[in-house]
């Protein structure tokens, strides 16, 4: 598979079930209904992950897992509060698993992100405590727009929304990783987390 297909099929895996929760939501106008289209997207993007890539990535892993079980959820108890708030545990739960790795001298940043960049390990500790800070910011602002808004301002805040700050967030880091990059064609950085950085 080409690098262009591999791309397209992570978009397809990180987004597609958040697209049809959107798209059956502004048709039914009902959250339960529309968590129909975000299981069927959720299952369908880990399907397609497992079929084109032969693995997933543990950020989309587990927010996969999360829909499908916050989803079900919804749809037998009938109460939209478990789709809405499941952001809110799945950013809470990153949060806790970096700052927990953090605090034991991990690189737990390493695990979500993989190792497409090398960087020093004081960088990545550095990077790591912004995302931490970012991830509980991010639950805090689910649970205050969902308990406060419409549920289609939620979905919207949601996606795109949610996705354009991870964005926006993402490239406020840059300058910081071009800084320490090594060069493209020169020795990686010597790590230890190569050896012992997963939590």
């Amino acid at each position: 598979m080409s690098e262009q297909n591999r791309r397209y099929v992570r978009y397809f895996v990180d987004y597609a079930g958040l697209a049809a929760f959107l798209v059956t939501l502004a048709i039914t106008r009902s959250a339960v209904t529309a968590t129909w289209g975000l299981v069927g997207g959720a299952a369908a993007a880990i399907l397609a992950g497992l079929i084109f890539e032969r693995r997933l990535a543990p950020m989309a892993l587990v927010t996969g897992v999360l829909a499908l079980i916050f989803g079900g959820l919804t749809l037998f108890l009938h109460d939209e509060r478990f789709i809405k708030i499941k952001p809110t545990i799945l950013y809470t739960a990153f949060g806790l698993f970096l700052l927990t790795g953090l605090l034991r001298g991990k690189n737990p940043l390493r695990v979500l992100m993989g190792d497409a960049f090398h960087l020093p390990d004081p960088v990545v500790r550095t990077l790591t405590l912004r995302y931490t800070l970012f991830f509980f910011a991010l639950a805090i602002a689910n649970e205050a727009v969902w308990r406060t808004q419409s549920t289609m301002t939620w979905a919207l805040f949601k996606f795109p929304g949610t996705v354009a700050i991870i964005f926006v967030f993402t490239m406020l880091q840059a300058p910081l990783m071009m800084k320490h990059a090594p060069p493209e064609d020169g020795p990686q950085p010597d790590s230890e987390a190569g050896r012992g950085d997963r939590p």
